[in-house]
């Protein structure tokens, strides 16, 4: 009996052993590895460590325990386990942390054996990013908020060597335009340590808003945190407001919020560096206090755009010098940062011009313009700010006139402000807006939430390098890093500030930290589709705009041929079509070269990944109508800024989108559009439709009517239907077909006046935008 006990008992031994080698012996490659930022050095090697209910946690320090909840809070969510905490490492089954002061102030071992984990690390840093990697070597269901059953938690063994490129790797987020509140804030300071980013930017002054508690002056908040609310007109479109107004939208972050803020940022790995914006950028401000203005007219806090921006601190009075020392004062209180922002940039100089204390201040000091003067008030304020022991960063206007010895430049118009400041010697963060300005589009505008015009994809992102190849290797140690700028008029939500964030963040975090020679886009598009799943399981709005399929077009007019392409943002990208179905089926055709289409036909595609379609699906409809390839005739010529593809511009079959600089809108200026179509021999018709853009933020307006007139000699028009639009206020960006129809007859001749809004009133004019003229 005792030997049959013996040998159940081996073998239920056998079997567990067993059971546990099966889930350790899985076997990874190198492309199961899809960590984000990439490391520098990553070596793969045999087996894998498990991770059960019995793994533990081992610290060097106290301070050590908020890096191991990132890891710990995981598990006790996806797998249910509540892993320890000790200072003594059991015999297997652990993680331990080893202080290595020969590492760099960021950089991390990672050793990974079965027995295993060893993290060796310098900083609290360090440790953290090493966590971070580890969490992106687990399966993608450790992001899962509710128990993820049937996962193999487990990891391959390997060597990490990893460190930054750049010490400076920020995100800059606008609150002054749109207020987010404090939870979001620390939201995204997660998202910045998941990704191993360690600055985030935080511009806390603008025009519209003053978001931070200054108990000295408290009608920063009470007056400049709130402004009246216009949000249902577009942000450059609507009208100036008056301190007599009521002022209902907005908020403030409490001297309490923000230490929470900074504080949370820390534990992160996350410094927060605070702006303060000065000389411009600050009508919030004279808002509150009017005296701080060169001629202290009172003005209320702007509800959108503001250009150009004249009222700005006074430099020549003493008393706003006071102000800003005081407010700087309290900021500093609350932020460690070693750097205080004070912006610098935009600022409109004309009433330092004609104010007397500021030409008594130039003759003083002994200024000839008022660039010098804005360079005054910069030098000013860094020799402040240095006898605080910080350091002055502002963007890169605060190179006009001289730049303050010890200031630190953010180049953003280019990168050229960054070139010139390194060969002067000063330190550099990159943020060009050709690459760094993520309120701009990062897909076809016609499938996009409102933004600025521009377009960034997350593959433009990936291009970017914060060292221009013409600097020197002594101008290249000036480069601190880059940063990405999030500005707020167009993002008025939370989730969509998220879905212009990211998934390009993740770009940019492999350009400020992987080395440049490792960097392959080809590779970063195939490991970033896991990261997509994790954002899934953190309920993070990202945004799918990589799948989304474009379209090229060109219209061959001897032909009567459009020639059609796709693409997308993937290299070799499986893209599949179907011609003339209500939608895409699994009868699509796989896409290899421009579609040639001489006939009305509609095209639905998408990107496909591993026979699936994903993303939005792209749909468009070439209509070839009665008046394709005719000549048309206009009272008015169109604007020469707007041409369209020229004399077949309206007849070509090719569409605008919302971008109104695609190349296919002819536009007038505080003109009615009226055309004359030439259809050359008498046809039947009973239908016009006339394509028009409305996009109120630049000027471009729909028309109020559209008026059809047909006539047999070109000469004596009958006039045969019209439909009429009253002017509505629109805060995004939107396109319409006004449709006139009419009983069918045959005609020659088709005239179409389209009528321009010319009442609303605006300084640049109004702008009539007009893609085609499609006859039925």
């Amino acid at each position: 009996m005792n030997i049959f006990k013996k040998i159940v008992t081996l073998v239920l031994i056998t079997i567990t052993v067993s059971c546990q080698d099966s889930k350790s012996s899985k076997v990874f490659t190198e492309s199961d590895i899809v960590i984000i930022p990439k490391p520098v050095e990553l070596t793969l090697q045999q087996g894998s460590f498990e991770f059960n209910d019995q793994t533990q946690f081992v610290i060097a320090d106290a301070s050590q325990k908020e890096i191991v909840s990132i890891l710990s809070d995981k598990f006790k969510n996806a797998a249910g386990w509540s892993l320890k905490i000790s200072e003594k490492a059991p015999q297997s089954n652990f993680i331990e942390f080893i202080t290595d002061h020969t590492l760099s102030d960021e950089g991390y071992e990672l050793i990974v054996t079965s027995d295993k984990v060893t993290i060796k690390a310098k900083s609290y840093s360090g440790f953290l990013y090493a966590l971070e990697s580890i969490r992106q070597l687990l399966p993608t269901q450790i992001e899962s908020k509710t128990i993820a059953n049937n996962t193999d938690w487990v990891i391959p063994n390997l060597i990490i060597k990893d460190q930054p490129r750049f010490k400076w790797r920020g995100l800059h987020l606008d609150v002054a335009r749109h207020f987010f509140k404090k939870e979001y804030i620390m939201q995204t300071i997660d998202m910045l340590a998941m990704h191993k980013m360690n600055v985030f930017h935080f511009h806390l002054v603008d025009d519209q808003g003053w978001r931070i508690e200054i108990k000295k002056y408290p009608k920063l908040t009470e007056i400049g945190g709130f402004r009246n609310d216009q949000e249902d007109a577009h942000w450059d479109g609507r009208r100036v407001t008056t301190p007599e107004d009521d002022a209902t939208y907005g908020g403030f972050y409490t001297q309490e919020d923000i230490k929470e803020i900074v504080a949370y940022a820390k534990t992160k790995g996350v410094r927060v560096v605070p702006e303060i914006e000065m000389p411009a950028h600050v009508m919030s401000a004279i808002a509150a206090y009017p005296e701080l203005s060169c001629f202290e007219t009172p003005i209320g806090v702007p509800s959108g755009g503001v250009w150009p921006i004249t009222e700005i601190y006074c430099a020549g009075k003493d008393s706003t010098f006071e102000f800003l020392e005081n407010v700087l004062l309290e900021v500093m209180e609350l932020f460690p940062s070693e750097y205080i922002h004070v912006g610098g940039d935009e600022a409109t100089k004309t009433n330092w011009a004609k104010c007397p204390q500021c030409q008594k201040r130039m003759k003083d000091e002994g200024l000839t313009n008022v660039d010098q003067l804005q360079s005054y008030f910069i030098k000013r304020m860094e020799r402040f700010i240095s006898s605080h022991g910080r350091k002055l960063i502002g963007w890169d206007e605060i190179l006009e006139g001289g730049i303050a010895p010890e200031a630190t430049v953010m180049s953003w118009r280019g990168f050229e402000g960054g070139i010139e400041a390194t060969k002067q010697g000063h330190d550099v963060v990159m943020t060009p807006t050709s690459h760094m300005y993520f309120d701009y589009y990062q897909g076809p505008q016609n499938l996009e939430p409102l933004a600025w015009g521009s377009y960034i994809p997350l593959s433009k992102v990936y291009q970017f390098d914060p060292v221009v190849e013409t600097m020197t290797p002594e101008q290249a140690k000036h480069v601190l890093g880059g940063q990405a700028n999030l500005w707020a008029e167009q993002i008025k939500t939370e989730a969509h500030s998220q879905y212009m964030i990211f998934p390009r963040l993740a770009a940019l975090s492999e350009v400020v930290w992987s080395p440049k020679s490792s960097r392959n886009w080809d590779d970063f598009s195939q490991r970033i589709t896991s990261l997509f799943e994790r954002y899934e399981y953190l309920d993070v709005n990202y945004a799918k705009s990589a799948y989304l399929v474009m379209e090229e077009v060109v219209m061959d007019m001897d032909k009567k041929e459009v020639l059609l392409s796709l693409k997308n943002e993937f290299t070799d990208a499986d893209i599949r079509y179907t011609l003339n179905e209500n939608q895409l089926s699994n009868n699509a055709i796989k896409y290899t070269e421009p579609l040639k289409i001489n006939t009305t036909t509609t095209i639905h595609a998408s990107l496909f990944k591993e026979d699936k379609a994903v993303g939005v699906p792209f749909s468009t409809t070439i209509e070839f109508h009665k008046a394709v390839g005719k000549k048309v005739s206009f009272k008015e010529a169109y604007n020469e800024r707007y041409q369209g593809e020229g004399e077949f511009g309206l007849t070509n079959t090719l569409r605008g989108t919302k971008n109104f600089m695609d190349g296919h809108w002819q536009a007038w200026l505080n003109k009615d559009m009226e055309a004359v179509v030439d259809l050359e021999v008498p046809t039947p018709i009973s239908e016009v439709i006339l394509g028009a853009l409305e996009n109120q933020g630049p000027d471009i307006y729909f028309p109020t009517s559209v008026t059809v007139s047909v006539s047999d000699d070109g000469i004596n028009f009958k006039e045969v239907g019209t439909v009429k639009r009253a002017f509505v206020k629109n805060p995004t960006s939107d396109l319409k077909d006004f449709k006139v129809s009419f009983q069918e007859q045959s005609v020659r001749y088709v005239k179409v006046v389209a009528t321009n809004l010319k009442t609303i009133a605006s300084g640049n004019g109004v702008w009539l935008f007009v893609d085609e003229i499609i006859i039925n």
